[in-house]
């Protein structure tokens, strides 16, 4: 290669850092700038320390001032000093430029574990070799610039090694041309400057990474909150305003030969209104708590409005509030399927406790139809024995079987053996999981 070939790789050499100098200069800027814009959003100065944004991510530019090192080579060409100044003069600027190159690309983790990153840390490495051999000295400082690029760039398990190693022959280096004070100081700082950029730049990158998934959590835990609101939402008028429905047309039946029914009918619909707007406020403020036995007693009102036949029967230890609450949604969503969809003139509901168990059963004579809707009354299943704890139903039944799932119970919905429709569910008793798992269970404020 001739001396013209030489210098024109360098050029391009230099030409190429400079574009990725620039590059990095303008990103910089245009995080710089949104992260005031953020700032003046949330009504903070830009003058003043924001410690809900992190600014813009470090680049190339936090590296950039250790560069001020190779002053006093630079010093020593401007004065004379260096014999060959020539070889020098055109050592520094490709030293820089590679150093450059170098540094900018180690904050993308693509382009830092690249070929063309490693072959540039490489050249650094000889180029900062020839110079302090052939000139010594504050030639020397080199080498810690190069530890400090080499821990910009090779930040992983080997970079202990890597370091100790470079440490080692950066002395061997100095000693040969400055003897023992230069060799343990150049050693000593090579060592330094590799390590703490490395630990520095590894700990920054990974806050990043941490704040990052808090934030992705937090967004699935509102998602979580939203899904569980709608569920409760979703339970409550879907069962509160089918039994509305019912009464409603009971009372328009009986109107014409029995007023004093009707008005009962109506008194029984403004009661359930009211108690309706209740749970709703509760549901709202996350303070709401069910009772199984407060079911029991408003599916055996909604089943008579609606001609069927309450059949209740209910053994065992008394419950935990917890599986009540739970069990008494059941009871709810499956009295609520009964009363739209089943055409039932029966329906059994058992409840049977045991020491670590506790099983509820709800039973139907109808057609063997159990949409699971509660609201929509949109039905989709056939009654072919398909559902199961997987799938079953609509979006009520779709909506506790992940509530009894998720509290180590099982919820089983289909068409029973002797025709008509069977909901079962569950329930371990006393779980601890039950109080995550119960819809608007009690929370304290935090």
């Amino acid at each position: 290669m001739t001396w013209r070939q030489n210098v024109r790789l360098r050029v391009r050499t230099c030409q190429s850092a400079r574009s990725e100098w620039k590059a990095a200069r303008d990103e910089w800027k245009a995080e710089y700038e949104r992260s005031k814009a953020a700032r003046r959003a949330a009504g903070k100065k830009p003058g003043f320390p924001d410690t809900d944004h992190p600014g813009p991510p470090p680049t190339g530019f936090t590296l950039l001032p250790w560069l001020l090192l190779g002053l006093g080579a630079f010093s020593n060409l401007l004065q004379g000093e260096t014999p060959n100044p020539w070889i020098g003069g055109l050592g520094l600027p490709v030293f820089n430029s590679l150093y450059i190159y170098v540094t900018f690309r180690s904050f993308d983790r693509v382009k830092r574990e690249s070929v063309s990153t490693r072959v540039a840390l490489g050249l650094m490495g000889l180029l900062t070799t020839g110079l302090a051999l052939g000139y010594g000295g504050d030639w020397l400082t080199f080498f810690p610039l190069l530890g400090l690029a080499t821990g910009a760039a090779l930040r992983g398990r080997g970079l202990g090694r890597t370091g100790l190693l470079l440490a080692l022959y950066a002395g061997a280096i100095a000693y040969v041309r400055g003897g023992w004070d230069d060799a343990t100081g150049i050693g000593y700082a090579t060592f330094i400057s590799s390590m703490v950029t490395a630990a520095i730049l590894g700990l920054s990158e990974a806050v990043r990474e941490l704040r990052a998934a808090r934030e992705e959590l937090a967004r699935r835990a509102v998602e979580k909150e939203r899904l569980r609101f709608s569920r409760d939402l979703h339970d409550l008028l879907g069962h509160t305003l089918s039994v509305i429905v019912v009464k409603s047309e009971a009372a328009r039946r009986l109107a014409p030969r029995d007023m004093d029914a009707a008005l009962g009918q109506i008194t029984d619909i403004e009661s359930v209104g009211r108690q309706a707007l209740t749970e709703i406020r509760e549901a709202v403020t996350g303070y709401r708590e069910g009772s199984l036995a407060t079911e029991l007693t408003r599916a055996r009102s909604a089943l008579s409005a609606a001609s069927v036949q309450p059949v209740v029967r209910q053994s065992g230890a008394p419950l935990d509030p917890q599986s009540e609450a739970l069990l008494g949604w059941v009871v709810r969503e499956a009295v609520t399927n009964v009363v739209r969809h089943s055409r039932a003139s029966r329906c059994e509901i058992t409840v049977e406790g045991a020491a670590e168990r506790v099983r509820l059963t709800v039973t139907d004579n109808g057609t063997g139809t159990g949409t699971g809707t509660g609201t929509t009354g949109t039905g989709t299943d056939t009654g072919t024995g398909a559902d199961t704890c997987e799938g079953v139903g609509g979006t009520g039944l779709k909506g506790l079987t992940e509530r009894l799932a998720a509290a180590g119970g099982s919820l089983t919905a289909g068409p029973a053996p002797r025709g008509g429709f069977t909901v079962t569910a569950d329930l371990p008793v006393g779980a601890d999981e039950l109080t995550a798992a119960t819809p608007g269970a009690a929370r304290q404020p935090g």
